[in-house]
Formats: structure tokens, C-alpha cells, sequence
């Protein structure tokens, strides 16, 4: 009767759970990520990409510095807030070579990003099953310690972390 109506048609009142958040419980690195550094470009033609970005776009572009360590060789074009790194073979072993060879004209090959403590980055990311490419920390174009992850750990990009 009167008594089921009244419990089937009254409000139902939800209250929140106070459990602490999940951000709350998880501790903090020893490391943080900071800004985008650049965006780095593989080029078949480094003369012709230097070409487009200063006389077509009108960047400020760098002039070819050769990184024999790394095998490649580095132009940067700056821009107001990050750089455009271009990247052209060094040597028949270059990593460049092996990406061109499978994008002929060019693309996209990593990203940089700066860290503010790379050891204990590469640490704690090894901790969490991320592949580092390399033992060990390498002197980059910049003159930094740099680092790059396997791009199947990081959702198919190659990642280069930098310190900063």
C-alpha cells in the first residue's frame, strides 16, 4: 500500500566517498620533466630543408654542426618557444641512414624533452620498464647529457630526454 509508494517514490541520496585521491598516494620523483626542448626532423637534403626554413619561412636557422658520436649532423631552427632540430646522415652507420632508407623523403624522428636530474630519471624509468637505448648518458648537440627511450615504451615516439 501507502508504505511501498512512499519507498519506491522517495529520492534516492547519493553521498561521495572520502577516500583519498590516487594522486595523493603516489610518491613523488626525484626528477621532473620540463619544457619541450625541440622537435627533431630527419632530412634527406639538409642544404634544401636549411633553404626552406630560412628563405621560405624566414627562421633564424644554425649553420650544420657534425656530432660523429651520434652519426648525424644537426641544424637548428629557432623558434619563439622551442626548436626544430634537422637531422642528415654522418657515416654509412648512421641511424638517420636506416630511417631515411624507410621514409625517403623525410619525417619526423624523436622529440626532446629537458629533465632536471637525468640519472635519476634513467633510473626510476628503468625501475618502470622503460628501455633506455644506451648505458649510459650522451654528451648531445647542445653540449647536455642526453638519453633516448625505446620508442615501444613510449607509445611508438622516440623519446630523448635532455638534462637541462
Amino acid at each position: 500500500g501507502l508504505l511501498t509508494r512512499l519507498q519506491t517514490s522517495a529520492p534516492t541520496i547519493r553521498t561521495l566517498s572520502t577516500s583519498r585521491c590516487h594522486s595523493q598516494s603516489i610518491p613523488s620523483s626525484l626528477w621532473k620533466l620540463g619544457r619541450l626542448n625541440h622537435v627533431a626532423i630527419a632530412v634527406p637534403d639538409l642544404e634544401k630543408a636549411q633553404a626552406l626554413y630560412k628563405d621560405v619561412l624566414g627562421a633564424r636557422v644554425s649553420e650544420a654542426v657534425a656530432l660523429p658520436e651520434h652519426g648525424v649532423y644537426t641544424v637548428f631552427v629557432e623558434l619563439g618557444n622551442t626548436k626544430l632540430e634537422l637531422l642528415h646522415p654522418l657515416g654509412e652507420k648512421s641511424p638517420i641512414s636506416s630511417f631515411l632508407q624507410k621514409n625517403k623523403t623525410g619525417g619526423m624522428h624523436h622529440i626532446c624533452i629537458e629533465v632536471d636530474d637525468i640519472k635519476a630519471a634513467v633510473t626510476e624509468l628503468k625501475e618502470k620498464k622503460i628501455r633506455v637505448l644506451s648505458e649510459e648518458p650522451k654528451i648531445g648537440a647542445h653540449g647536455k647529457p642526453v638519453i633516448f627511450l625505446h620508442p615501444k615504451d613510449c607509445h611508438g615516439v622516440l623519446v630523448e630526454l635532455e638534462q637541462a
